[in-house]
Protein backbone atom coordinates (compact mmCIF):
# COMPACT_ATOMS: atom_id res chain seq x y z
CA UNK A 1 0.00 0.00 0.00
CA UNK A 2 1.37 3.41 -0.88
CA UNK A 3 1.53 5.67 2.13
CA UNK A 4 1.20 9.41 2.06
CA UNK A 5 2.36 12.33 4.11
CA UNK A 6 0.08 13.99 6.73
CA UNK A 7 -2.13 16.87 5.91
CA UNK A 8 -4.41 19.04 7.82
CA UNK A 9 -4.89 20.84 5.70
CA UNK A 10 -1.39 20.57 4.11
CA UNK A 11 1.42 18.05 4.36
CA UNK A 12 4.31 19.31 6.46
CA UNK A 13 6.88 16.62 7.14
CA UNK A 14 6.81 14.81 10.47
CA UNK A 15 10.29 14.61 11.92
CA UNK A 16 10.89 11.40 13.87
CA UNK A 17 13.53 10.75 16.53
CA UNK A 18 15.75 7.63 16.29
CA UNK A 19 13.86 4.38 16.79
CA UNK A 20 13.82 2.75 20.21
CA UNK A 21 13.49 -0.96 20.96
CA UNK A 22 9.94 -0.52 22.25
CA UNK A 23 8.76 1.48 19.24
CA UNK A 24 6.08 -0.21 17.09
CA UNK A 25 6.53 -0.44 13.36
CA UNK A 26 4.33 2.53 12.53
CA UNK A 27 3.10 2.73 8.96
CA UNK A 28 4.94 5.69 7.44
CA UNK A 29 6.07 7.19 4.19
CA UNK A 30 9.84 6.75 4.19
CA UNK A 31 10.48 10.28 2.95
CA UNK A 32 8.36 12.02 5.54
CA UNK A 33 8.13 9.70 8.55
CA UNK A 34 4.43 10.36 8.85
CA UNK A 35 2.18 8.52 11.24
CA UNK A 36 -0.78 7.30 9.21
CA UNK A 37 -2.73 6.86 12.42
CA UNK A 38 -3.15 10.63 12.62
CA UNK A 39 -4.79 10.60 9.17
CA UNK A 40 -7.05 7.77 10.28
CA UNK A 41 -8.12 9.73 13.36
CA UNK A 42 -8.70 12.84 11.26
CA UNK A 43 -10.74 10.84 8.76
CA UNK A 44 -12.90 9.48 11.57
CA UNK A 45 -13.40 13.05 12.83
CA UNK A 46 -14.59 14.24 9.40
CA UNK A 47 -16.93 11.28 8.93
CA UNK A 48 -18.17 11.77 12.49
CA UNK A 49 -19.17 15.31 11.57
CA UNK A 50 -20.94 13.90 8.52
CA UNK A 51 -22.92 11.67 10.90
CA UNK A 52 -23.77 14.63 13.13
CA UNK A 53 -24.89 16.79 10.20
CA UNK A 54 -26.74 14.40 7.86
CA UNK A 55 -27.26 11.22 9.90
CA UNK A 56 -30.44 10.23 11.74
CA UNK A 57 -31.26 11.89 15.04
CA UNK A 58 -29.72 9.91 17.94
CA UNK A 59 -33.06 9.96 19.74
CA UNK A 60 -34.07 6.96 17.59
CA UNK A 61 -32.32 4.95 20.30
CA UNK A 62 -30.81 1.49 20.05
CA UNK A 63 -27.25 0.71 18.90
CA UNK A 64 -27.54 3.05 15.92
CA UNK A 65 -28.68 5.93 18.09
CA UNK A 66 -25.81 5.26 20.50
CA UNK A 67 -23.20 5.34 17.72
CA UNK A 68 -24.68 8.52 16.25
CA UNK A 69 -24.68 10.17 19.67
CA UNK A 70 -21.00 9.31 20.08
CA UNK A 71 -20.27 11.40 16.98
CA UNK A 72 -22.12 14.47 18.28
CA UNK A 73 -19.63 17.04 19.57
CA UNK A 74 -16.89 14.46 20.07
CA UNK A 75 -16.01 14.36 16.35
CA UNK A 76 -15.57 18.13 16.19
CA UNK A 77 -13.53 18.07 19.43
CA UNK A 78 -11.25 15.45 17.86
CA UNK A 79 -11.00 17.65 14.76
CA UNK A 80 -9.93 20.62 16.92
CA UNK A 81 -7.43 18.54 18.87
CA UNK A 82 -5.83 17.36 15.63
CA UNK A 83 -5.70 20.98 14.48
CA UNK A 84 -3.33 21.61 17.38
CA UNK A 85 -1.28 18.63 16.25
CA UNK A 86 -1.08 20.15 12.77
CA UNK A 87 0.05 23.51 14.14
CA UNK A 88 3.07 21.83 15.73
CA UNK A 89 3.79 19.94 12.51
CA UNK A 90 3.97 23.24 10.67
CA UNK A 91 6.01 25.14 13.26
CA UNK A 92 8.38 22.26 13.95
CA UNK A 93 8.31 18.81 15.52
CA UNK A 94 9.85 17.55 17.75
CA UNK A 95 11.63 20.92 18.15
CA UNK A 96 10.20 24.25 17.02
CA UNK A 97 11.88 25.85 14.04
CA UNK A 98 13.96 28.90 14.84
CA UNK A 99 15.41 31.85 12.93
CA UNK A 100 14.06 32.59 9.49
CA UNK A 101 12.43 29.14 9.17
CA UNK A 102 10.60 29.74 12.42
CA UNK A 103 9.35 33.15 11.35
CA UNK A 104 8.16 31.72 8.03
CA UNK A 105 6.31 28.92 9.84
CA UNK A 106 4.56 31.48 12.04
CA UNK A 107 3.67 33.46 8.93
CA UNK A 108 2.17 30.36 7.34
CA UNK A 109 -0.01 29.80 10.41
CA UNK A 110 -1.22 33.41 10.35
CA UNK A 111 -2.12 33.22 6.65
CA UNK A 112 -3.78 29.83 7.13
CA UNK A 113 -5.84 31.24 10.00
CA UNK A 114 -7.13 34.18 7.98
CA UNK A 115 -7.99 31.98 4.99
CA UNK A 116 -9.87 29.48 7.17
CA UNK A 117 -11.82 32.27 8.85
CA UNK A 118 -12.81 33.72 5.48
CA UNK A 119 -13.77 30.29 4.14
CA UNK A 120 -15.78 29.54 7.27
CA UNK A 121 -17.79 32.74 7.01
CA UNK A 122 -18.37 32.07 3.29
CA UNK A 123 -19.79 28.63 4.09
CA UNK A 124 -21.89 30.10 6.91
CA UNK A 125 -23.34 32.59 4.42
CA UNK A 126 -24.78 29.62 2.48
CA UNK A 127 -27.37 29.42 5.27
CA UNK A 128 -27.30 25.66 5.79
CA UNK A 129 -28.20 24.05 9.10
CA UNK A 130 -24.53 23.21 9.66
CA UNK A 131 -22.67 25.08 12.39
CA UNK A 132 -19.50 25.58 10.35
CA UNK A 133 -16.39 25.15 12.48
CA UNK A 134 -13.77 26.68 10.16
CA UNK A 135 -14.00 30.32 11.32
CA UNK A 136 -13.60 29.27 14.94
CA UNK A 137 -10.82 26.92 13.86
CA UNK A 138 -8.99 29.78 12.13
CA UNK A 139 -9.18 32.10 15.14
CA UNK A 140 -8.03 29.27 17.39
CA UNK A 141 -4.88 28.90 15.30
CA UNK A 142 -4.10 32.59 15.82
CA UNK A 143 -4.74 32.62 19.56
CA UNK A 144 -2.74 29.50 20.45
CA UNK A 145 0.16 30.30 18.11
CA UNK A 146 2.19 32.09 20.84
CA UNK A 147 2.30 28.76 22.74
CA UNK A 148 3.94 26.75 19.94
CA UNK A 149 7.42 26.67 21.52
CA UNK A 150 6.25 25.25 24.86
CA UNK A 151 7.03 21.69 25.98
CA UNK A 152 4.49 18.87 26.06
CA UNK A 153 4.23 19.08 29.85
CA UNK A 154 3.65 22.84 29.87
CA UNK A 155 1.10 22.62 27.05
CA UNK A 156 -0.74 19.87 28.94
CA UNK A 157 -0.88 22.09 32.03
CA UNK A 158 -2.21 25.00 29.95
CA UNK A 159 -4.86 22.76 28.37
CA UNK A 160 -5.92 21.43 31.78
CA UNK A 161 -6.08 24.92 33.27
CA UNK A 162 -8.17 26.08 30.33
CA UNK A 163 -10.58 23.17 30.79
CA UNK A 164 -10.97 23.93 34.49
CA UNK A 165 -11.25 27.72 34.30
CA UNK A 166 -12.54 28.87 30.91
CA UNK A 167 -16.00 27.21 31.00
CA UNK A 168 -16.77 29.13 34.18
CA UNK A 169 -15.50 32.36 32.60
CA UNK A 170 -17.63 31.67 29.51
CA UNK A 171 -20.68 31.08 31.70
CA UNK A 172 -20.23 34.43 33.44
CA UNK A 173 -19.73 36.26 30.13
CA UNK A 174 -22.77 34.60 28.56
CA UNK A 175 -24.85 35.52 31.59
CA UNK A 176 -23.70 39.11 31.18
CA UNK A 177 -24.63 39.04 27.51
CA UNK A 178 -28.09 37.63 28.28
CA UNK A 179 -28.68 40.15 31.05
CA UNK A 180 -27.46 43.34 29.36
CA UNK A 181 -27.24 45.22 26.09
CA UNK A 182 -23.48 45.81 25.91
CA UNK A 183 -23.10 42.96 23.41
CA UNK A 184 -25.24 44.82 20.88
CA UNK A 185 -22.90 47.80 21.07
CA UNK A 186 -19.87 45.55 20.59
CA UNK A 187 -21.44 43.89 17.55
CA UNK A 188 -22.42 47.25 16.08
CA UNK A 189 -18.82 48.42 16.29
CA UNK A 190 -17.27 45.18 15.05
CA UNK A 191 -16.15 45.44 11.39
CA UNK A 192 -16.07 41.63 11.12
CA UNK A 193 -19.74 41.51 12.13
CA UNK A 194 -20.65 44.08 9.47
CA UNK A 195 -18.68 42.32 6.72
CA UNK A 196 -19.95 38.81 7.47
CA UNK A 197 -23.49 39.52 8.63
CA UNK A 198 -22.83 37.57 11.85
CA UNK A 199 -22.12 38.54 15.45
CA UNK A 200 -18.43 38.71 14.52
CA UNK A 201 -15.79 38.23 17.19
CA UNK A 202 -18.40 38.06 19.95
CA UNK A 203 -19.83 34.96 18.30
CA UNK A 204 -16.42 33.41 17.67
CA UNK A 205 -15.25 33.96 21.23
CA UNK A 206 -18.38 33.49 23.33
CA UNK A 207 -21.78 32.84 21.79
CA UNK A 208 -21.17 30.49 18.86
CA UNK A 209 -21.45 26.71 18.74
CA UNK A 210 -17.66 26.36 19.11
CA UNK A 211 -16.67 29.27 21.37
CA UNK A 212 -12.93 29.82 21.23
CA UNK A 213 -12.79 30.43 24.97
CA UNK A 214 -13.53 26.76 25.72
CA UNK A 215 -12.40 25.09 22.50
CA UNK A 216 -8.89 26.44 22.91
CA UNK A 217 -8.24 23.60 25.36
CA UNK A 218 -8.73 20.99 22.64
CA UNK A 219 -6.20 22.61 20.34
CA UNK A 220 -3.62 23.10 23.10
CA UNK A 221 -4.06 19.44 24.09
CA UNK A 222 -3.35 18.51 20.47
CA UNK A 223 -0.20 20.65 20.55
CA UNK A 224 0.96 18.77 23.65
CA UNK A 225 0.19 15.48 21.92
CA UNK A 226 2.34 16.45 18.94
CA UNK A 227 5.33 17.01 21.23
CA UNK A 228 5.33 13.33 22.24
CA UNK A 229 7.15 10.50 20.50
CA UNK A 230 4.10 8.59 19.31
CA UNK A 231 6.17 5.71 17.91
CA UNK A 232 6.75 4.46 21.46
CA UNK A 233 4.31 1.89 22.82
CA UNK A 234 4.82 3.22 26.32
CA UNK A 235 3.67 6.68 25.27
CA UNK A 236 0.64 5.25 23.50
CA UNK A 237 -0.26 3.25 26.60
CA UNK A 238 0.07 6.35 28.78
CA UNK A 239 -1.97 8.34 26.28
CA UNK A 240 -4.75 5.75 26.43
CA UNK A 241 -4.70 5.78 30.24
CA UNK A 242 -4.81 9.57 30.39
CA UNK A 243 -7.64 9.61 27.84
CA UNK A 244 -9.60 7.03 29.78
CA UNK A 245 -9.09 8.91 33.05
CA UNK A 246 -10.25 12.19 31.49
CA UNK A 247 -13.32 10.52 29.97
CA UNK A 248 -14.28 9.01 33.33
CA UNK A 249 -13.56 12.27 35.15
CA UNK A 250 -15.58 14.27 32.63
CA UNK A 251 -18.63 12.12 32.01
CA UNK A 252 -18.54 10.20 35.29
CA UNK A 253 -17.96 13.39 37.25
CA UNK A 254 -20.93 15.00 35.53
CA UNK A 255 -23.16 12.01 36.33
CA UNK A 256 -22.16 12.14 39.99
CA UNK A 257 -22.60 15.90 40.22
CA UNK A 258 -26.02 15.86 38.59
CA UNK A 259 -27.21 13.13 40.95
CA UNK A 260 -25.59 14.39 44.14
CA UNK A 261 -26.27 18.11 43.90
CA UNK A 262 -29.85 18.72 45.08
CA UNK A 263 -32.33 19.61 42.33
CA UNK A 264 -29.58 19.71 39.65
CA UNK A 265 -31.33 17.30 37.27
CA UNK A 266 -34.73 18.88 37.66
CA UNK A 267 -33.26 22.36 37.13
CA UNK A 268 -31.54 21.25 33.92
CA UNK A 269 -34.73 19.53 32.75
CA UNK A 270 -36.80 22.67 33.36
CA UNK A 271 -34.31 24.85 31.46
CA UNK A 272 -33.97 22.72 28.32
CA UNK A 273 -36.14 21.53 25.48
CA UNK A 274 -34.77 17.99 25.51
CA UNK A 275 -36.67 14.81 26.22
CA UNK A 276 -33.98 13.12 28.29
CA UNK A 277 -32.46 15.21 31.12
CA UNK A 278 -30.98 12.01 32.58
CA UNK A 279 -28.61 11.89 29.58
CA UNK A 280 -27.17 15.34 30.36
CA UNK A 281 -23.95 13.77 31.67
CA UNK A 282 -22.89 12.53 28.23
CA UNK A 283 -25.41 13.23 25.42
CA UNK A 284 -26.78 16.22 23.53
CA UNK A 285 -30.24 14.66 23.75
CA UNK A 286 -30.60 16.75 26.90
CA UNK A 287 -31.53 19.52 24.44
CA UNK A 288 -30.80 23.23 24.19
CA UNK A 289 -31.28 25.91 26.81
CA UNK A 290 -34.71 27.50 26.32
CA UNK A 291 -34.61 30.66 28.39
CA UNK A 292 -31.73 31.57 30.67
CA UNK A 293 -28.86 29.29 31.67
CA UNK A 294 -29.04 28.06 35.27
CA UNK A 295 -25.87 27.53 37.30
CA UNK A 296 -26.73 23.81 37.37
CA UNK A 297 -25.83 23.73 33.67
CA UNK A 298 -22.15 23.82 34.71
CA UNK A 299 -22.63 20.26 35.97
CA UNK A 300 -23.67 18.96 32.54
CA UNK A 301 -21.24 16.83 30.51
CA UNK A 302 -23.06 16.83 27.15
CA UNK A 303 -20.57 17.40 24.28
CA UNK A 304 -21.83 20.87 23.25
CA UNK A 305 -22.53 22.15 26.77
CA UNK A 306 -19.23 24.13 27.02
CA UNK A 307 -18.63 22.98 30.60
CA UNK A 308 -15.52 21.69 32.33
CA UNK A 309 -17.02 18.20 32.43
CA UNK A 310 -17.71 18.23 28.68
CA UNK A 311 -14.23 19.51 27.79
CA UNK A 312 -12.55 16.88 29.96
CA UNK A 313 -14.73 14.06 28.63
CA UNK A 314 -14.39 15.07 24.98
CA UNK A 315 -10.62 15.46 25.31
CA UNK A 316 -10.39 12.02 26.87
CA UNK A 317 -12.34 10.41 24.04
CA UNK A 318 -10.20 12.24 21.45
CA UNK A 319 -6.96 11.00 23.05
CA UNK A 320 -8.25 7.43 23.16
CA UNK A 321 -9.19 7.58 19.47
CA UNK A 322 -5.79 8.98 18.49
CA UNK A 323 -3.92 6.36 20.52
CA UNK A 324 -6.07 3.56 19.10
CA UNK A 325 -5.60 4.78 15.51
CA UNK A 326 -1.82 5.06 15.85
CA UNK A 327 -1.59 1.65 17.49
CA UNK A 328 -3.84 0.01 14.90
CA UNK A 329 -1.95 1.39 11.90
CA UNK A 330 1.33 0.35 13.52
CA UNK A 331 0.34 -3.19 14.53
CA UNK A 332 -2.52 -4.25 12.23
CA UNK A 333 -1.53 -3.85 8.57
CA UNK A 334 -4.63 -5.69 7.32
CA UNK A 335 -6.91 -3.34 9.23
CA UNK A 336 -4.89 -0.40 7.93
CA UNK A 337 -5.48 -1.55 4.36
CA UNK A 338 -9.21 -1.89 5.05
CA UNK A 339 -9.20 1.61 6.56
CA UNK A 340 -7.54 3.14 3.48
CA UNK A 341 -10.71 5.06 2.43
CA UNK A 342 -11.02 6.64 5.88
CA UNK A 343 -7.29 7.45 5.93
CA UNK A 344 -7.68 9.08 2.51
CA UNK A 345 -10.48 11.29 3.85
CA UNK A 346 -8.17 12.31 6.68
CA UNK A 347 -5.45 13.26 4.22
CA UNK A 348 -7.65 15.89 2.55
CA UNK A 349 -9.87 16.97 5.46
CA UNK A 350 -10.46 20.55 4.37
CA UNK A 351 -11.70 19.45 0.95
CA UNK A 352 -13.95 16.69 2.30
CA UNK A 353 -15.36 18.97 4.99
CA UNK A 354 -16.15 21.82 2.61
CA UNK A 355 -17.65 19.48 0.00
CA UNK A 356 -20.11 18.05 2.49
CA UNK A 357 -21.31 21.54 3.47
CA UNK A 358 -21.77 22.42 -0.22
CA UNK A 359 -23.63 19.15 -0.79
CA UNK A 360 -25.94 19.90 2.13
CA UNK A 361 -26.62 23.32 0.60
CA UNK A 362 -27.76 21.56 -2.59
CA UNK A 363 -29.68 18.55 -1.26
CA UNK A 364 -30.59 19.67 2.26
CA UNK A 365 -30.72 17.51 5.39
CA UNK A 366 -33.23 14.70 5.81
CA UNK A 367 -35.40 14.50 8.92
CA UNK A 368 -36.69 10.94 8.74
CA UNK A 369 -34.45 8.12 9.93
CA UNK A 370 -34.33 5.99 6.76
CA UNK A 371 -33.63 8.85 4.29
CA UNK A 372 -31.10 10.35 6.71
CA UNK A 373 -29.30 7.03 7.06
CA UNK A 374 -29.18 6.68 3.28
CA UNK A 375 -27.90 10.26 2.98
CA UNK A 376 -25.15 9.52 5.52
CA UNK A 377 -24.11 6.43 3.57
CA UNK A 378 -24.04 8.31 0.26
CA UNK A 379 -22.15 11.28 1.71
CA UNK A 380 -19.57 9.05 3.38
CA UNK A 381 -19.14 6.66 0.46
CA UNK A 382 -18.76 9.51 -2.04
CA UNK A 383 -16.20 11.27 0.16
CA UNK A 384 -14.15 8.09 0.62
CA UNK A 385 -14.20 7.17 -3.07
CA UNK A 386 -13.19 10.67 -4.16
CA UNK A 387 -10.50 10.84 -1.48
CA UNK A 388 -8.97 7.49 -2.47
CA UNK A 389 -8.93 8.39 -6.16
CA UNK A 390 -7.46 11.82 -5.51
CA UNK A 391 -4.77 10.79 -3.01
CA UNK A 392 -3.50 8.03 -5.30
CA UNK A 393 -2.38 10.75 -7.71
CA UNK A 394 -1.89 13.91 -5.69
CA UNK A 395 -0.15 14.74 -2.44
CA UNK A 396 -2.70 17.35 -1.37
CA UNK A 397 -6.41 17.81 -1.85
CA UNK A 398 -7.55 20.62 -4.14
CA UNK A 399 -8.39 23.01 -1.30
CA UNK A 400 -5.31 21.91 0.63
CA UNK A 401 -3.24 22.73 -2.46
CA UNK A 402 -4.75 26.20 -2.74
CA UNK A 403 -4.26 26.83 0.96
CA UNK A 404 -0.67 25.63 0.82
CA UNK A 405 0.02 27.87 -2.17
CA UNK A 406 -1.42 30.85 -0.35
CA UNK A 407 0.68 30.20 2.76
CA UNK A 408 3.81 30.14 0.60
CA UNK A 409 3.58 33.92 0.70
CA UNK A 410 5.23 33.54 4.10
CA UNK A 411 8.40 32.35 2.35
CA UNK A 412 9.13 36.02 1.68
CA UNK A 413 9.63 36.60 5.40
CA UNK A 414 13.29 37.23 6.18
Amino acid sequence: MTQHAPSAPSHPSLEQPPRRPDAPQAVRTPSTGRLVGIDLARGLAVLGMYAAHVGPDPTIGGPLGFVLELARGRASALFALLAGFSLILITGRPQSRTGRAGRQAVGRIVIRSLVLMALGFALTALDTDVDVILSFYGLLFLLVLPLHRLSARTLAVVAAAGALIMPQVLYVIRQSIEGGDWADAVIAGDPLARITGTDGFLELLFTGEYPVLTWMSFMVAGMALARLDLTRRRNLARLSCVGGALAVLGYGGSWLALHLVPHALSTVAAATDGASPASAWWADTVGQIDDGTPAAWLLVGAPHSQTTFSVLGNTGVALIVVAACIWATARLPRLTRLATPVIAVGMIPLTTYVLHVLAIRVVGMEEETAPALLALFLFSATAMILAVVWTRRFRRGPLEHLLHGTTRLADRVT
